[in-house]
């Protein structure tokens, strides 16, 4: 009888987000939003 065990060990880490990559994350979700916007407006006149 053979006997074959495998163990795996995972470790999650809170990465932690530095003031520059915040605001600059905000300034992309904001132009992402401006656009589907306008995206959207556009569909509409058509």
């Amino acid at each position: 009888m053979t006997l074959n065990i495998l163990f795996f060990t995972i470790t999650v880490k809170k990465r932690e987000v530095s003031l520059e990559e915040a605001v600059r994350q905000e300034m992309v979700e904001q132009i992402y939003e401006k656009n589907k916007d306008r995206q959207i407006s556009m569909y509409r006149m058509m």
